[in-house]
């Protein structure tokens, strides 16, 4: 993890550190959406660097209630719509997804429709960390996952989320591109 430098951009653990408890809330629900993974994290600071924070993270949503991850959820679109508006959560959520920009027709329509079969059979949006994936990886994991039982899905799912957040958090802090 690099170190904040004097009149180096304003992200790193020591500007993280350095927030409001307000501002390290909002910070932390652009990596993920549920209040608790955000009190829980914001409350343990100061981290001594990004490792001790990705940590922290990691347990916090590993201790989420499902109705807890279940919120998170929400602010995830569904694999092949675009997130809208000009936050930092959508713009993360459309680079994450961008293996999706340049798939064909038929394998558009074989996630939307696998994405109403997920919601249908799990009650909630298909998440993946699509990050460096292609639409069709995203669509083959779909439809391995749709033959899951609820339990599996569950620790599929929070394991996405997890993935998802230290991606975010590593962005938050200026360390991934």
């Amino acid at each position: 993890m690099p170190n904040v430098r004097p009149g180096a951009p304003s992200h790193g653990i020591a500007a993280f550190n350095a927030l409001s408890d307000d501002a390290a809330r909002a910070e932390l629900l652009a990596c993920c959406a549920s209040p608790a993974f955000a009190e829980q994290v914001a409350a343990a600071r100061p981290y001594p660097d990004g490792g001790a924070l990705a940590t922290a993270a990691g347990d916090a949503v590993a201790r989420l209630r499902w109705d807890q991850v279940l919120e998170a959820l929400s602010a995830h679109p569904r694999i092949g719509e675009r997130a809208g508006g000009a936050g930092r959560e959508a713009a993360w959520s459309r680079r994450e997804q961008s293996g999706v920009d340049g798939a064909g027709q038929d394998v558009r329509d074989r996630l939307a429709e696998g994405n109403r079969a997920y919601e249908e059979r799990f009650g909630h949006v298909y998440l993946v960390c699509a990050t460096g994936l292609s639409a069709a990886e995203m669509l083959d994991r779909l439809e391995v996952r749709l033959g899951n039982d609820e339990e599996t899905e569950r620790d599929v799912v929070r394991g996405e989320l997890g993935r998802i957040t230290g991606l975010r958090l590593a962005r938050l802090l200026g360390e991934a591109s």
